[in-house]
């Protein structure tokens, strides 16, 4: 049971015999030519006050030390996220954001880079980091090893909990909607409005998942200037 329960996520569908699953994750593609209209419609002008709020807030967060151009890192990171999140909605598409492998490599690299240049340009500011002021001498090599031991699973935090939040939802709405069958036919629709109310819920964990997975980014690129 479990296993076809968990066969939802499976990277199945191919044409063939060529595997199209992770070819989803590029769909984000056609709409970049909507941003290349005279004049712009809702759609541009609704996204673009996204991004304008978004580059204020990273902005904030990265402090005045940063490089120009660096919230659009965290920018391309969240539109990605959220595009594949919402992408994982729709029936018979592949949930991409549900596998380690893509959540692991967007965040190992990110945060590999932050550590490189960190300990490489801002050795001192990154030693003096580990220890929190006013910490006492004796618990100084406790918290150097609690401080490294955190920074060291930040990647795979990130990571499983973008995967994990997207596949707890998937699969509450799986077991839902097979027990369809065994529902009474005056019933089925207490069934539908839970499922419209679950897919309210992943719509707004879509939106909320890939927010946090950006900002926790930011944060900790702001802590290597």
């Amino acid at each position: 049971m479990m296993s076809n329960l968990f066969s939802i996520f499976d990277p199945s569908t191919n044409m063939f015999n060529l595997p199209l699953n992770w070819l989803s994750t590029f769909i984000g593609l056609l709409f970049i030519p909507y941003y290349f209209w005279l004049i712009p419609n809702r759609y541009f002008i609704f996204w673009n006050f996204i991004l304008k709020n978004l580059h204020n807030e990273f902005k904030t967060l990265l402090g005045t030390n940063s490089f120009n151009g660096s919230t659009f890192i965290f920018i391309s990171m969240f539109s990605f996220i959220l595009f594949n999140n919402f992408l994982g909605l729709f029936p018979y598409i592949f949930t991409s954001t549900s596998h380690l492998t893509l959540s692991l490599s967007i965040s190992l690299p990110l945060w590999l880079s932050f550590m490189l240049f960190g300990w490489i340009n801002n050795s001192q500011h990154m030693f003096t980091h580990m220890i929190p002021q006013g910490t006492p001498n004796i618990l100084m090599p406790f918290m150097v090893l609690i401080e490294t031991i955190s920074n060291i699973i930040r990647p795979g935090t990130l990571a499983i909990r973008l995967t994990a939040n997207m596949i707890a939802g998937h699969l509450l709405m799986t077991l839902l909607s097979g027990m369809g069958p065994n529902f009474p036919s005056y019933l089925i629709f207490i069934l539908i409005s839970i499922q419209i109310l679950l897919l309210i819920l992943e719509s707004a964990v879509a939106v909320i998942q890939s927010y946090v997975i950006a900002i926790l980014s930011t944060l900790y690129s702001s802590e290597v200037n």
